[in-house]
C-alpha cells in the first residue's frame, strides 16, 4: 500500500506477517517505508504514520517527494537505456570470446554493478548506463569470467586480464561510480 502524505510524499506500506511492532525505515528510493503488522488497517496505519511525525522528521533522512519524483524518472530512463543497450553487449562480449550464459537480469542494486549466479545468470545493474563504456564492458567481462570460475582467484583474475589488459585501472576507476541510482 502507499500512502500519499504532504509532508513526506509516498510512503510504503508493507503488510508483513512476522511483524509484532511498526517499524519506519527508508527505502532504497529515499521514500519513507513502514512495515506494519499483517491485520493492521489502513487506517491505522496511517494514524500511526500522523502520531510519529516528530520522531520520524528527528531520526530518519526522509528525502523531498520532489526528489523522489526526479529519482523515479531517472531510474526509469536508465532501465529503458539499459533495456536497450546491455543484454545485446552481453551477448556480443559472450560470442566474441566464447562463453555461454543462461539468462540477463537487470538489477537496480545500491551496492553490486553485476553478479553471476551458479545457474549462469548474468545480471547487471542499470547503473551501468551512467559509467564509461570501458568500466561497462569490464563488468561484463569480469562476470562472464565468473561462469568459469565463481571465485576471485588468480585463474579468474588471469582469464579477466586475457580480454581487458587493463582490468586494474578499470577496477579503480569503477569505484568513483555509485551503482545507486
Amino acid at each position: 500500500m502507499i500512502i500519499d502524505d504532504a509532508e513526506f510524499g509516498e510512503v510504503i506500506v508493507r503488510k508483513n506477517a512476522l511483524a509484532r511492532n511498526v517499524k519506519f525505515s527508508i527505502s532504497t528510493s529515499g521514500r519513507l517505508a513502514m512495515s506494519v503488522p499483517k491485520y493492521t488497517s489502513d487506517f491505522l496505519a496511517k494514524r500511526f504514520l500522523n502520531v510519529n511525525r516528530k520522531m520520524i522528521r528527528e531520526k530518519l533522512p526522509v528525502k523531498n517527494p520532489d526528489e523522489q519524483r526526479a529519482r523515479d524518472y531517472q531510474k526509469k530512463l536508465l532501465t529503458k537505456k539499459a533495456k536497450e543497450y546491455l543484454p545485446y553487449r552481453l551477448e556480443y562480449l559472450a560470442k566474441l570470446y566464447g562463453y555461454n550464459y543462461e539468462k540477463c537480469r537487470l538489477t537496480h542494486a545500491n551496492t553490486r554493478w553485476g553478479s553471476c549466479s551458479s545457474n549462469r545468470t548474468i545480471s547487471l545493474n542499470i547503473g551501468l548506463m551512467k559509467v564509461p563504456e570501458a568500466l561497462r564492458d569490464y563488468v561484463i567481462l569480469h562476470e562472464l569470467a565468473h561462469l568459469n570460475h565463481m571465485d576471485h582467484s588468480k585463474a579468474f583474475w588471469a582469464e579477466v586480464g586475457e580480454h581487458d589488459r587493463n582490468y586494474k585501472t578499470h577496477e579503480k576507476k569503477l569505484k568513483m561510480f555509485n551503482p545507486g541510482v
